[in-house]
């Protein structure tokens, strides 16, 4: 008697009209996402298409949202990629109802709508705070690098550029002598019908490479005059900002004073990047990478992020402030590696806005065993920072710093192992900041799903 299997006929053609709903079980993230699309609200991005008659009827919005939300949720990030999982990943083609967009319709969909990824970010984190996973008991402010979408070997220094700038002109120079050389021949042998004035490959190459060294040698020097105005700015007297969020502070162009005259000028160890001009060449893990500092400010109830932002400074200390002014509500308990930690300015803001901070005194080593906790009243002749080391070695600030590292840590960890982001697809700062925003909703989102997918009261308080 021979073997019987299952039916399996490739070419077998529905009966009955076939559902999307059927494609994936019941608790599938795809159908979660598609109820928070129906929650949060996307008029920053649909006002978009409101006054526009002309043209062909555009993608919904909602969809193209939820492609870029999931595909950021499960590390696909690049357009192409992105256009090819509607057509192959089935959660893909349920999500966008069989829709598939090419990948430039999802590329500019992104490009328009990067203002709007922030609102994304505060949108998603409203419906954690609803869901009760955002309590502002302990918040740890950590930082990392994320690689740019450019090569450190693309950058070159402010004092390179002033030798090749001379050198290729000179190059240049001896190519035009010699193309016009040979146009002189070949009029002679071949006559003046003849063209002969096409410009050399090398030629081209080098007037390109002049270009960019130019641009470059231009925006170093605009650079430092702007950072010089801004010094002088901030000696005088400043009216108090209305506004909540400081500015995070952007990376300083390297300036040398000269001897003679006194006046500062563009370090010949600047450098810049032909690729991203914004990235700057940052230490990561005992090397170098062109990257960006990415800074997350992270509760410990559920390790949601609360407040972020990116920059190209390369140092977390002056972040701080600008960081502490994006939480959206006073934390019970804040901590910091030390990093946060080089100068006393940090402690004293923190101390000035009457938050309990637990920051690590710079210098301290990890593999030194505490010694025991001290007792009595504090020593009046004690700086702040012996202060915040006698505080940390307490038995209440031993406890509290000790959660640092589980509380900040993993999110970073999840984002990049999990979500797989290490490298930003967007090039500049602003699209940069635009891209980090959408990666951080999309690890909140994540967050979110597991918490609602465990306990199902929390789904009923998002739809109420």
């Amino acid at each position: 008697m021979a073997k019987t299997y299952r039916p399996y006929e490739p070419d077998q053609m529905f009966l009955m009209p076939p559902s999307l709903t059927d494609w994936l079980p019941a608790g599938h993230m795809v159908y979660f996402i598609r109820e928070i699309l129906d929650t949060i609200d996307l008029a920053p991005i649909t006002s978009v298409y409101e006054d526009e008659e002309r043209g062909h009827p555009p993608y919904n919005p909602k969809m193209m949202t939820g492609i870029l939300l999931y595909g950021y949720c499960n590390g696909i990030t690049s357009s192409r990629k992105l256009a090819r999982h509607t057509q192959e990943d089935v959660a893909f083609r349920v999500l966008a109802a069989n829709n598939q967009p090419d990948h430039r319709t999802i590329s500019d969909f992104r490009k328009i709508h990067l203002s709007s990824l922030q609102h994304l970010f505060v949108e998603v984190l409203q419906l954690c705070r609803k869901a009760g996973l955002v309590k502002f008991g302990h918040i740890v402010l950590d930082g990392t690098k994320i690689k740019a979408n450019a090569s450190k070997h693309k950058a070159m220094s402010y004092g390179r550029m002033n030798k090749d700038l001379t050198r290729l002109q000179n190059e240049i120079s001896a190519l035009l002598q010699e193309a016009e050389e040979t146009d002189t021949r070949e009029d002679q042998k071949y006559g003046h019908d003849k063209r002969g004035d096409e410009l050399p490959e090398e030629l081209t190459r080098r007037e390109t490479r002049l270009a960019k060294i130019k641009e470059a040698k231009r925006a170093l020097e605009e650079e430092a005059r702007e950072q010089a105005r801004h010094v002088h700015d901030d000696d005088k007297p400043q009216p108090p900002s209305s506004a909540k969020e400081l500015p995070l502070p952007m990376a300083k162009v390297k300036t040398d004073v000269d001897p003679k005259t006194g006046k500062e000028h563009v370090a010949d160890r600047a450098q810049r990047n032909f690729t991203d001009p914004d990235s700057r060449i940052m230490p990561y893990q005992k090397t170098f990478v062109q990257g960006y500092n990415a800074q997350v400010a992270v509760d410990s109830k559920h390790q949601i992020i609360v407040a972020t932002d990116v920059t190209n400074n390369p140092t977390d200390d002056p972040l701080l402030p600008a960081m502490v002014s994006r939480l959206p509500k006073k934390p019970k308990v804040f901590s910091a590696d030390a990093g946060y930690s080089v100068t006393d300015k940090n402690i004293k803001y923190l101390k000035k806005r009457r938050i309990d901070s637990y920051i690590a005194v710079k210098g301290a080593k990890h593999d030194h065993l505490p010694g025991p906790s001290p007792r009595g009243r504090i020593p009046h002749d004690l700086t702040i920072k012996e202060r915040m080391k006698r505080k940390l070695l307490t038995k209440n600030g031993r406890h509290l710093y000790g959660r640092r590292k589980c509380i900040a840590e993993p999110p970073i960890g999840q984002i990049k192992h999990v979500q797989g982001f290490r490298q930003f697809s967007l090039r500049g700062h602003i699209k940069v900041r635009a891209e980090w925003f959408l990666v951080t909703a999309a690890h909140n989102l994540r967050k979110l799903f597991k918490a609602c997918c465990q306990r199902p009261k929390r789904r009923l308080l998002l739809a109420t």
